[in-house]
């Protein structure tokens, strides 16, 4: 067999096993934590600094129902946000103080889009809202409640950021998940 037969085979064996691991990962540790909001911040994305911006989970309780998966390209298939689980109250927090730019009905779901300015801004879907385009909203200050519709199961919120236009994951905004608590196992 040719050297570099045996080379590419070793690199894809190689590439195979971390995507393996990733995927594991992603399956296995973001659902089973429960977590409290918190309003710390960290991160950046594209040499933007994002901390130190205020930015507070949109809802209170939750569970991490689906991360952010950067696709590999513009129109690549990927997930552009985080979905929350919400547990208990369906009050749904601006996370960021800004400008609301859009509230309305989009394809049979309730859309919330905030401008924070610098080129942030945020959807939420699915929400019911009276917000209205052009009115100022403060980070924590309730903005809507659960809708329903999209694409995420009922009972959970799309949460969305773009940076320039561009999809960024809002961990980054939120400095990553507050501390977990275990929930019982198996019983």
């Amino acid at each position: 067999m040719p050297s570099s037969v045996v080379r590419l085979s070793a690199r894809f064996r190689r590439t195979a096993a971390g995507v393996g691991l990733a995927v594991l990962l992603c399956l296995t540790a973001p659902p089973a934590a429960a977590v409290s909001a918190t309003g710390s911040t960290s991160g950046t994305q594209s040499g933007v600094d994002l901390t130190g911006r205020g930015w507070v989970w949109p809802v209170e309780r939750f569970r991490l129902a689906r991360a952010y998966v950067s696709p590999a390209h513009e129109y690549g298939p990927g997930h552009r946000g985080i979905d929350l689980d919400l547990l208990g109250a369906s009050v749904v927090r601006a996370p960021a103080d800004g400008v609301v730019a859009f509230a309305g009905s989009v394809a049979g779901r309730g859309i919330l889009t905030i401008d924070h300015g610098d080129g942030l801004v945020t959807t939420l879907e699915p929400v019911i809202t009276a917000q209205v385009p052009g009115a100022p909203v403060s980070a924590g200050e309730d903005v809507a409640t659960l809708g329903v519709g999209g694409h995420a199961v009922p009972g959970t919120l799309h949460f969305g950021v773009r940076l320039d236009g561009a999809y960024i994951n809002p961990m980054l905004l939120l400095g990553g998940l507050p501390r977990a608590v275990l929930l019982p196992c198996c019983t």
